[in-house]
């Protein structure tokens, strides 16, 4: 048999094979080579030409591709480890918070100034959503449809920001709120077929429960936005809402709470099944402001009736406690409603208040920033008796004004005043007076720039005063180099004075005006204003109270103070405010008209205290182009203060 193989082998192929020896031949198989191998045994195999060197390079490429798995592993299990079983447990546990309740706002004497209401939202949980486009698209309509205002292209839109599959995708996307209650139970029940699409309840605040005027004190509450959210981090989520202004922007981190949170089993459609772990939070605390509300109404419906009688729309005034800095009251006009902001707005209907030239917005008892007029009188004539430049008794002839050289500085009296020692000087606002210890005059050597600088910064000028709101201006006092650096002018003898009536470049913020007058009305203590009495806890627990340790004692001696009071005290029996002299108590006070345009009306402005022998209310009125400080800004303490005393109820909550 083997031979026959052998024979008919050879007739098939034509080269000679020789037992135990090996022969190298060609295949008629064109540029194949084969090789046919017998051994010894007469065992015959067929193998394959084999380069030795290919296996180093077989082996390198190997190891590569063995590298880049390895590589490749490490990265997604090692770097990206965390990141990936996030992703897997997100799909089948997740970790939800459980929302505060945000602390609420009492007046000084217990009564809600802000309530939280129910608020429905609806956000989208993007990771949750169908991954069919056709099933996504008809979620999307469904919601629209029971949305009206809402368009499919626009939750497209918010969702084309996202990028599916990270951990983004599983934060939660705003898509709308006040959502009314018919709408929000419909798509609640719809919700559980509809992948990705969740119905809360959150809370809005509701505000102005007794005074529009409260909108600037209080401010407002609004949507979290992207640059809020960047800089607050893990503590909010895109569906909050945060503090926007006023105290719910200053008191934010006590008023929010400490959220709690719960782990939840969910199923396929991202749906909660089971509650497996659950930790409470810490409902926000509540605030007792200083504000007296009752008398937070009188004052707004003293200057909205000023306003309308003077056809005028812009004016601020503030009551406070002169005896540790409490702000009673606080009102600024034109205000606007919170609950607008709190609601939300368009675009459209922002920059309809934001971009009106009267600025609604703008909180005018703290950041207004206008000529002292004569309200600065005061301090200017507390610095002279200070440094000896005067004492009680020094007088001056006012004969209608003073004359350097071809300048005329006049007194507001044609003819004058006559002779005029510091008190009358208060009580009729006798300017030529304050020239004499401002500037000086002929032979005699008044403060100077440098010492009424001194003193009126002592007295908390040119600085803020610290109270806790936002947006509080320093005001300004002008210098020598400023003058010189910005007007590129020489100071003159003409700036002193002017600066010594509270004229020129001089300015100060209703605020400061009616901390200094506190100065004069408690014997010479200077206080931070402030709003804020007591928190509490959501239990209405007290847990602090605001310290009311004046920052400066002893401003000024209390002989120059005892001058000052008497001076002020005579505006009203003998002055310019003796319209006052109807108040049911004694009140001491200054008038100013302040000049601010040669066109326009001056700025009409009152401060001043009641009693007289034991203060217990500062007042500052302001009016905007009010004229004459006599007889537009008076006549509001005058109504507001007669109101106070008739009404007055204990200024602590159980006295």
């Amino acid at each position: 048999m083997a031979s026959l193989f052998k024979k008919q082998f050879k007739r098939r192929h034509p080269f000679t094979i020789k037992e135990g020896d090996v022969r190298l031949g060609k295949l008629n198989r064109g540029s194949v080579d084969d090789w046919l191998v017998e051994t010894s045994s007469t065992k015959e195999t067929v193998g394959k030409n084999f380069n030795i060197n290919k296996v180093f390079k077989i082996n390198l490429i190997l190891l590569l591709f063995l590298g880049i798995i390895i590589g490749r592993a490490a990265w997604l299990q090692v770097v990206k480890g965390s990141y990936y079983y996030e992703l897997a447990e997100g799909n089948r546990i997740r970790v939800e918070r459980l929302e505060s309740k945000r602390g609420v706002i009492y007046d000084r004497l217990g009564r809600p100034l802000v309530r939280n209401s129910a608020n429905f939202l609806l956000y989208f949980v993007p990771a949750d959503l169908p991954k069919d486009n056709l099933a996504r698209q008809a979620v999307i309509k469904r919601v629209s449809e029971n949305l009206e205002d809402l368009k499919p292209e626009d939750i497209l839109n918010l969702l084309s920001e996202i990028k599916l599959g990270s951990l983004e995708s599983y934060q939660p996307l705003f898509i709308a709120d006040n959502i009314n209650y018919d709408k929000a139970m419909k798509l609640y029940l719809e919700s559980d077929n509809m992948p990705g699409v969740v119905i809360t309840n959150k809370t809005r605040r509701e505000y102005n429960l007794y005074s529009l005027s409260l909108s600037h004190v209080l401010g407002y509450t609004g949507k979290i936005n992207d640059k809020e959210l960047a800089k607050f981090g893990s503590e909010y989520l895109p569906i909050d809402y945060i503090g926007k202004s006023g105290m719910e922007n200053f008191w934010e981190n006590q008023m929010k709470g400490a959220n709690g949170k719960k782990q939840v089993e969910v199923d396929a459609l991202g749906k909660e099944k089971k509650i497996i772990n659950q930790e409470a939070g810490e409902d926000g605390h509540n605030l007792v402001l200083s504000i007296d509300v009752e008398l937070q109404k009188k004052l707004e419906e003293s200057i909205i009736d000023t306003l309308q009688k003077n056809h005028l729309n812009k004016a601020c005034a503030i009551a406070l406690d002169p005896n540790n800095g409490e702000i009673l009251a606080m009102v600024s006009f034109p205000s606007y409603n919170n609950n607008d902001f709190a609601r939300g707005m368009t675009q459209e209907e922002y920059s309809k208040i934001a971009d009106h030239p009267d600025r609604p917005l703008f909180n005018r008892c703290i950041s207004g920033e206008y000529p002292s007029g004569s309200v600065i009188k005061p301090v200017i004539a507390a610095a002279a008796l200070e440094e000896n430049v005067i004492n009680e008794n020094t007088s001056f002839l006012s004969a209608g004004g003073i004359r350097i050289g071809q300048w005329f500085f006049p007194d507001w009296k044609a003819g004058g005043h006559g002779t005029t020692n510091v008190r009358k000087a208060l009580a009729e606002s006798v300017n030529t007076f304050f020239y004499y210890i401002g500037g000086g005059y002929q032979d005699f050597q008044g403060l100077g720039l440098e010492r009424i600088v001194k003193y009126e910064k002592l007295f908390g000028l040119d600085s803020q005063s610290g109270i806790d709101m936002l947006g509080e201006a320093g005001g300004f006092l002008p210098t020598e180099e400023w003058k010189e650096k910005t007007k590129g002018e020489q100071w003159y003898i003409g700036d002193t004075y002017h600066l010594a009536i509270g004229q020129g470049d001089t300015l100060v913020t209703p605020l400061q005006v009616a901390n200094y007058t506190s100065v004069f009305a408690n014997g010479g203590s200077l206080y931070r204003p402030h709003i804020i009495r007591q928190i509490l806890n959501s239990q209405d627990q007290l847990i602090g109270e605001v310290d009311n340790t004046p920052i400066k004692h002893n401003v000024v001696s209390a002989k120059t103070i005892d001058i000052i009071r008497e001076g002020m005290r005579q505006t009203v029996t003998a002055g310019s405010a003796r319209s006052l002299g109807s108040v049911p108590v004694e009140v001491a006070g200054k008038t100013g008209t302040a000049q601010w345009s040669s066109t326009k009306p001056t700025h009409a402005w009152f401060t001043g205290f009641a009693p007289y022998n034991k203060p217990e209310i500062v007042i500052t009125v302001l009016i905007e182009q009010g004229g004459e400080g006599s007889s537009v800004a008076v006549p509001i303490a005058n109504e507001v203060l007669t109101w106070y005393f008739k009404n007055k109820v204990p200024l602590v909550k159980g006295d």
